[in-house]
């Protein structure tokens, strides 16, 4: 007798996730709701769902499960969960690609909902929205996306976000989001070669965001610029540039003085003298100066 055969065959796979679509935010068999951003808009969703395709999820929910371990929970299981944080197109979207394996997104909530992805830990989601960014990648957003995927480790998409930076600096230094990156990942910016712009331009961006920084902080100008000064190359600057930056410096204490004095010594001395040699390097955007010739450390 012949062994029977088997073999795992699929259905339409579109009609099965329009089938699930029709569930997101149906309270039509619900069995929990979540009370989402600070307008209180419920949210209605199926446990079983959510559990099986997120482990945050799952330990939210099971808090609130007849018999749990933890008998004192006052959370009942339909809910509600509270969540104050979030937008409530963004968990909507979260939740689309919970019951769809699909998401539909926008440059205006793309970068909350990769905070959701990697809060939830769901990586897949993580992706798509990373590809999302890259391929709508904008002036106005890019220094918060830069900003997201350093916080995130996101390390393909921060080399991409410098490589859109270096590509039209003079535009993005001009942003809001520019103005908001944290110190640390400005100096990682700053430290760029091809960089789109003149560096009295930049010691200019980088002025600007450093009293932003110093109001929204509450913090003085040349301590929240500590670390982003230190990249800023002060010796392609011409003397009377160099004098001028000197004025405006009494002013805020910007830069430390005895930076300000290495370029200096090196226009008196015409050559490369007591700057770590990369600050010596005119960028992609950097305008040519007279003395930039005796900056070269090759030059003899």
């Amino acid at each position: 007798m012949a062994e029977p055969r088997s073999a795992q065959l699929q259905g339409e796979a579109a009609a099965f996730t329009a089938a699930l679509r029709t569930l997101v935010n149906n309270p039509q068999f619900s069995d929990v709701t979540f009370v989402v951003g600070q307008e209180q808009q419920k949210v209605f969703a199926h446990r079983c769902v959510l559990a099986c395709r997120c482990q945050a999820f799952r330990g939210m929910l099971s808090q609130g499960l007849a018999g749990s371990k933890d008998s004192s929970s006052s959370v009942p299981p339909q809910g509600p969960f509270i969540l104050g944080n979030v937008q409530p197109e963004v968990f909507l979207a979260v939740i689309e690609f919970l019951y769809t394996n699909s998401i539909t997104l926008n440059s205006h909530i793309v970068l909350e909902v990769l905070t959701s992805s990697v809060e939830y830990g769901l990586q897949d989601l993580c992706k798509l929205c990373v590809k999302f960014i890259k391929d709508t990648l904008s002036v106005e957003q890019v220094c918060e996306a830069l900003q997201a995927a350093v916080t995130y480790g996101l390390a393909d998409l921060q080399q991409h976000c410098l490589a859109f930076i270096e590509g039209c600096t003079a535009e993005v230094v001009r942003t809001r989001g520019f103005h908001e990156l944290s110190d640390t990942v400005l100096a990682q910016v700053l430290r760029s070669d091809r960089l789109a712009v003149d560096e009295l331009d930049l010691v200019q961006a980088v002025r600007e965001w450093a009293h932003v920084s110093s109001a929204v902080l509450e913090r003085p100008v040349p301590e929240v610029a500590a670390l982003p000064v230190q990249e800023l190359r002060l010796p392609l600057l011409a003397p009377s540039e160099l004098a001028t930056l000197e004025s405006h410096n009494q002013r805020d204490l910007l830069i430390p003085v005895e930076s300000i004095a290495a370029a200096w010594r090196s226009h008196a001395l015409k050559k490369v003298s007591g700057v770590p040699s990369h600050l010596y390097r005119p960028r992609c955007g950097t305008k040519p100066r007279d003395h930039h010739r005796h900056l070269d450390p090759h030059t003899k």
